[in-house]
């Protein structure tokens, strides 16, 4: 006999081999879960009039002030990379740093982590470093996959920087899992999971993240010095600094207008969207980069990236839905509350879960169908629900560079000349990869350089 765990476990792995196949994420979170609330209300375990509550949860969606931000902070990525801004801003810090070993290599680093903080979005970055730093570093004499890997890991860094994208959708997930949780533990009143914690709590894990990368540069220009040659630079250094200093000033201060109002309790992350959103664009407009075109191609942009968001987050509510109807949730809390190993080992498992996940599926599959499924219990098991938002997200960021569907790999590979191997750029990422893990596990091992930062503030 079919029982509705028996169900909620088939429609659950026929969703992930329809998305490991290719298929539409949206279309395929809400067509399987309609397949199988049919199938189930035939079996008679399932009430198919408990799709009559989709309306009011795709309601709470539209309604949600948070979720505003994810359009704004796209239009003021988009802006800064649609206006060069962030192209001139690669060629100064290139200049300052380039006449070092492993300078260009500092440089990009530095620029990831700039853009990071100034846009958010992993294909903008990736796709400008690409064009624009890696045939100078070829040119320099660089080694390929030292090259391919800097500027892919680098790229990746606005998946845990603030502002990210990726926090402000985790922090929605989190924080339905956090309520089910204090259900599950009697506790009707938990502590919130706001975008605000997981942007403070990212902040001195992503710094960290750019400290190792740049210790790695190092001891590699110590190790292999003709991997990472000094690059020429002809212009005298009073120009090098002067340029950096005018092309550096105005992200910067649009970093600290954005996360500055944030951590200050100024402005919420939907109010400080909107503040970058328009500093971005006054930017373009003071260094004369505005136009129509670049207006009309960063909105295009930006409602097609917030489109294929939602449609997403719509789809993933059905499923979650309807997987709930079949006594899913309970399932897997229960599951991961029997595990031996306390609170660390479920924790410690599902860690290990979406690593796998993310060398086939993205950042939003996983965020949409495996956090509400396996937060609850985490959570309801004694995790911190911030500490493991930023676990998380690390883990999530590590997903971008694993092959083989990797999308930092994805954008370098379109933009990169046809010389340049894939099998180079796939080998590049690796010691960057080696160093996200170390990142995970150091976290994982010190919860308070996670959560020492957004108790301050709180």
């Amino acid at each position: 006999m079919i029982t509705p765990e028996i169900l909620a476990s088939i429609m659950f792995i026929t969703t992930l081999l329809l998305l490991l196949f290719g298929f539409p994420v949206a279309f395929t979170l809400a067509g399987s879960a309609l397949f199988f609330a049919f199938l189930g209300d035939v079996l008679e375990i399932f009430n198919f009039k408990m799709l009559f509550f989709f309306p009011q949860r795709i309601y709470g969606v539209m309604i949600n002030e948070a979720l505003v931000a994810v359009p704004l902070f796209i239009f003021m990525g988009v802006m800064l990379e649609k206006t060069n801004i962030a192209g001139k801003l690669l060629e100064s810090i290139g200049d300052l740093f380039g006449s070092i070993r492993g300078g260009l290599g500092i440089g990009v680093v530095l620029v990831g982590m700039l853009l990071a903080a100034s846009t958010g979005i992993v294909g903008a970055t990736v796709v400008t470093m690409g064009m624009l730093a890696l045939p100078t570093m070829l040119k320099a004499g660089y080694d390929e996959k030292f090259a391919t890997g800097t500027i892919c890991a680098s790229g990746t860094l606005g998946q845990i920087i603030p502002p990210s994208i990726v926090l402000i959708l985790l922090a929605e997930m989190l924080q339905g899992a956090n309520e089910e949780a204090g259900l599950i533990k009697g506790d009707l009143a938990p502590l919130p999971v706001t975008a605000i914690d997981l942007f403070a709590g990212a902040l001195i894990p992503g710094l960290l993240l750019v400290l190792f990368f740049i210790i790695y540069i190092l001891v590699l220009a110590r190790l292999k010095p003709n991997f990472l040659p000094a690059k020429k630079v002809t212009k005298s250094r009073s120009v090098i600094l002067k340029n950096t200093f005018i092309e550096i000033i105005p992200p910067i201060f649009l970093i600290l207008s954005v996360l500055g109002s944030i951590f200050l309790g100024i402005a919420t992350p939907t109010e400080s969207a909107s503040v970058g959103a328009v500093g971005a664009a006054l930017i373009a407009l003071f260094r004369k980069e505005l136009n129509f075109n670049n207006i009309k191609e960063a909105t295009l942009t930006t409602a097609k990236m917030s489109s294929f968001v939602f449609v997403i987050l719509i789809g993933a509510s059905m499923f979650s839905l309807v997987f709930r109807g079949f006594g899913g949730d309970e399932m897997i809390s229960s599951f991961l509350t029997n595990l031996p190993g306390g609170e660390y080992g479920p924790l410690l498992m599902v860690m290990i879960t979406i690593f796998l996940l993310g060398f086939f599926l993205d950042y939003i599959e996983i965020i949409f169908v495996i956090i509400p499924l396996v937060g609850p219990g985490l959570i309801a098991n004694g995790a911190d629900p911030l500490w493991l938002g930023i676990l998380i997200s690390l883990n999530l960021q590590t997903s971008f560079l694993t092959p083989p569907f990797g999308f930092s790999l994805f954008f370098l590979r379109g933009v990169a000349p046809k010389s340049v191997e894939t099998t180079n750029i796939y080998r590049g990422v690796i010691p960057y990869i080696i160093i996200q893990i170390i990142s995970i596990v150091i976290v994982f091992c010190f919860p308070a350089i996670a959560t020492w930062l957004p108790r301050i503030i709180n």
